[in-house]
């Protein structure tokens, strides 16, 4: 992997006069020259609507708008026709909350959550339970980072409407057994959600295998554009869906006052969508493929462990999450003086960029599990293929730099 970093142009900047280390990808990546080219070159050589004009150029913006479907598809092991372009992640899930679920629900009914969810795979249950007079329930984190399973199973046997749960933690860094909790959903006749934006950039996912009903993930943090997410829905479930936007490009057949959609996908597809930025994340998934997923699942770990080993050995360092045998390629930590008082993660996100070093300092949009946690905020590092030991050799390096600062006598 060292040859990496020369592939995304990003890299040759500086930052405060220093060398830039980039330490927040699960924020969102950063973009090989491949994608940034695909870019380009679809607004000089192909640029047109798709789906509408007979002419060279729409029929030239479908096909490579549709070959990244294709791609995608490919990419989970799904069909093409089971992949729906949205923005985000977060749409994606929204989509599924107000299209396939709420049409569901009934009063008294609950939604299935964790207590590690992203707001992305929060506050949309909130919405709809809200309107239609439901309850949340979710299932609890032990001291140890990890969802408490035996919770799950009880949960689980009192038949939830819908049941949506993060792959990986954005915070805690947990792999959760997906593949289990889709099993013991389905056991008890449970429809499932799988948040994915923080896995699918950094391990191989097969959705046939996994069994998920939905899964939802974004481009961005997987070295493609921003702007650009993936619904995958099982062709029987996009089926049953309502419509929440309507317009051109979904439509098959319209008069004054009725109108046929389109088959899903495309029935959720209303307007023009982002037709460049989907045509580059095929560059995205094409550079991620010719590495192999398994081999930077490997690089990452080695990674996440050097860190995760030489954060564990500095005084005054708390750790949020599982250990490094269950953990993704994020660690969220605190830094207290010798006063056990909190330095700011602000504070050394401020000395961190000082030295060109871009890392997360806030709550992450997690807020309820900081609240549960009794902490403001955390710091996190975050890592991708184009980082490297050196990298975190330095943000040690500056970690002791804060030490000497917040503890000067």
């Amino acid at each position: 992997m060292k040859l990496i970093k020369k592939d995304f142009p990003i890299f040759k900047r500086k930052i405060n006069n220093k060398k830039l280390i980039y330490l927040d990808s699960s924020s969102t990546s950063q973009k090989p020259k491949t994608v940034i080219n695909a870019i380009k070159d679809f607004y000089e050589n192909n640029n047109a609507n798709i789906n509408r004009g007979i002419h060279t150029l729409g029929n030239e913006a479908t096909e490579l708008y549709e070959n990244t479907r294709k791609n995608v598809a490919n990419f989970i092991n799904s069909d093409k026709n089971e992949i729906v372009f949205v923005k985000n992640t977060t749409e994606a899930i929204n989509l599924v909350a107000h299209c396939y679920v709420k049409p569901k629900l009934n009063s008294g009914d609950f939604i299935l959550l964790t207590e590690m969810e992203h707001h992305s795979n929060l506050i949309p249950w909130q919405i709809i339970a809200k309107e239609k007079n439901t309850k949340l329930k979710f299932i609890p984190v032990n001291e140890n980072g990890l969802l408490d399973l035996d919770k799950a199973k009880k949960l689980l046997s009192e038949k939830p409407k819908f049941f949506a749960l993060t792959h990986i933690s954005n915070f805690l860094g947990t792999i959760n057994d997906v593949k289990e909790l889709v099993t013991l959903s389905h056991y008890y006749g449970v429809p499932i959600l799988v948040d994915a934006a923080q896995s699918a950039p950094h391990i191989k996912i097969d959705v046939k295998d996994l069994d998920c009903d939905f899964l939802a993930f974004s481009a961005h943090k997987m070295l493609g554009p921003a702007g650009v997410g993936v619904l995958y829905g099982k062709k029987k479930l996009l089926d049953s869906m309502e419509i929440i936007f309507g317009g051109g490009g979904m439509i098959l057949e319209a008069d004054y006052n009725n109108f046929i959609p389109r088959e899903s996908p495309y029935k959720f597809e209303a307007g023009t969508p982002n037709i460049a930025d989907v045509v580059a994340f095929s560059e995205a998934v094409k550079y991620l493929e010719k590495i192999g997923m398994d081999k930077i699942e490997k690089y990452e770990k080695e990674l996440t462990d050097y860190a995760y080993l030489k954060l564990s050995k500095i005084k005054n360092i708390k750790i949020y999450g599982s250990n490094i045998k269950n953990r993704s390629s994020l660690i969220s930590f605190n830094y207290f003086d010798n006063s056990e008082r909190l330095i700011h993660p602000h504070d050394i996100a401020t000395i961190m960029d000082e030295e060109g070093i871009a890392l997360r300092a806030g709550h992450h949009c997690v807020m309820p599990l900081h609240k549960k946690l009794n902490i403001p905020a955390s710091i996190r590092i975050s890592f991708h293929i184009y980082n490297s030991k050196a990298d975190i050799n330095k943000f040690i390096r500056v970690l002791d730099k804060v030490n000497k600062i917040f503890n000067k006598k």
